[in-house]
């Protein structure tokens, strides 16, 4: 596979051989070119250092005869020295258009030598006005070293005039030539930067485009890549993404097909059970209200069986309408009341009923029917089954994000494995209700009212009393049916 790493490199590698070639060109001509120079430079030099040990020699010689010392007679000695040894120097930079000159400077540095012993041997022999004539002689033999100096640096720059021209005119070629080179290397580089971007952007905007049509929901366009990288690869994964997200499409809406008819079913379950749970009206409760208000009407006069003639009729009236429907609490401690006064008329002293309610919070709603066969329970498990009758607590409280409503008896109690039994619904109770509707029901009620398994709970305790508790949801936007 041809991929981009190994696209980028090989780009790279040609512009590096390409830099390489070019800096290996430039470094070897430089380097001629600098060899050159130092030839010629180093003639130049060794003519004037040879002029300048010739002028010291002189000078060494003058001190020497004013103060004829050991000391003064070394400089003499290191300076005759440094002229043989740049004799041998100067014989290497002879050629046939300046042989007869160089040596002409030889000789006349020999001449200066020989002059300036002279001047010394007559010094040493005290005959100063001799050795004085020896050392102008030696003076007017290193000028004119100076002026043959001069005139071989004129016969070099003759001679390597071609030289120096041919340098210039390769230097202005190796100009004109890098303009060109560099211009192109500019070309080449760009095309291969234009053809490897290509390489790389043409398939993005396949890929691009694709992707755009499959975000309109277009499935069947197939993406085809003509390269062998990675981008051939990407295509590949990309036609199997695009099948295997039209496949998915498929299934999920198959799915919510299935889900949708579910629904359905579970609306239809919900009304059936409304249904079912409204036809449970026990007439029994009726027979028993009736009896007792007959014995009022008996022993009593005709007001308190007006009275509870109408909380009867009230009573029922709220209990036969339809169950689907939502009240708020208001109303259900309203009817609350009602069934109240009715219970308190028929057990007398035997039932005790307080209430510690939050009048605040009696605008929340709640299923029709929630609290009466809670209180019924209650009354029957401590009121009805003992001869000295019960106490029945009903309080409404705030708990934080919820309403507590609690409904405390104190009755037998019950036990942990029968609470258990009626929170999940496996519980029967053989008692009657007025309602027809028992404790399960209610449960099963608030379960699909909340859509919440965890909304109520009991504390009981054998021979204890028992409280059951509902926590009511606050901020619920509920509708007038449940």
């Amino acid at each position: 596979m041809n991929t981009i790493q190994k696209k980028i490199f090989t780009l790279t590698s040609v512009i590096v051989v390409i830099m390489m070639g070019i800096w290996i060109a430039l470094s070897l001509y430089i380097r001629q070119t600098h060899d050159q120079y130092n030839e010629i430079l180093q003639r130049y030099l060794v003519l004037n250092e040879a002029n300048e040990d010739s002028q010291t020699l002189i000078t060494e010689l003058n001190n020497y005869l004013y103060d004829p010392t050991p000391a003064n007679m070394r400089k003499i000695e290191d300076s005759e020295s440094a002229i043989l040894s740049m004799e041998s120097q100067i014989w290497e930079l002879g050629h046939v258009e300046n042989e007869f000159e160089l040596v002409n400077y030889i000789h006349l540095m020999d001449s200066l030598m020989a002059t300036v012993q002279r001047s010394i041997s007559l010094a040493d022999q005290e005959d100063s006005e001799a050795a004085f004539r020896e050392f102008s002689e030696a003076t007017r033999i290193a000028n004119y070293i100076s002026d043959t100096k001069t005139s071989l640096v004129e016969t070099e720059i003759e001679t390597y005039d071609v030289v120096y021209r041919g340098i210039i005119a390769r230097s202005t070629e190796v100009n004109r030539f890098g303009i060109w080179l560099i211009l192109l290397l500019t070309f080449t580089l760009m095309m291969f930067s234009y053809m490897l971007s290509r390489s790389i952007t043409r398939p993005i905007n396949q890929l691009t485009e694709a992707a755009n049509t499959l975000s309109l929901g277009d499935f069947e366009k197939v993406v085809t890549v003509h390269s062998n990288d990675e981008f051939s690869f990407l295509a590949k994964t990309f036609n199997r993404m695009r099948l295997n997200i039209n496949n998915l499409i498929l299934e999920i809406q198959k799915q919510a097909e299935l889900e949708k008819e579910l629904q359905d079913n579970k609306i239809l379950l919900h009304e059936s059970q409304f249904r079912s749970l409204q036809s449970q009206i026990n007439p029994h409760f009726l027979f028993n209200t009736l009896n007792t208000i007959s014995k009022k009407a008996y022993l009593e006069g005709s007001q308190e069986t007006s009275d509870m003639l109408v909380n009867v009729a009230d009573l029922l009236r709220y209990n036969l309408k339809s169950l689907d429907r939502s009240v708020t609490l208001m109303e259900e401690v309203a009817i609350l009341d009602r069934y109240m006064a009715i219970q308190k008329a028929r057990y007398t002293e035997r039932l005790i009923f307080l209430k510690d309610i939050d009048d605040t919070l009696l605008d929340s709603r709640i299923p029709a029917l929630t609290l009466q066969p809670i209180i019924e329970n209650a009354i029957i498990h401590s009121v009805e089954t003992r001869e000295e009758g019960g106490k029945v607590t009903f309080r409404i409280k705030n708990d934080r994000d919820f309403i507590r409503i609690e409904i405390e008896d104190d009755g037998p109690g019950i036990a942990q494995e029968t609470s258990d039994r009626l929170l999940d619904g496996s519980y029967v109770s053989k008692e009657g209700h007025s309602t027809g509707i028992g404790f399960i029901n209610v449960v099963k009620r608030m379960q699909l009212f909340y859509d919440s398994d965890d909304l109520i709970q009991i504390e009981s305790k054998l021979g204890l009393g028992t409280v059951i508790r509902l926590f009511i949801p606050k901020q619920r936007g509920v509708s007038e049916h449940v």
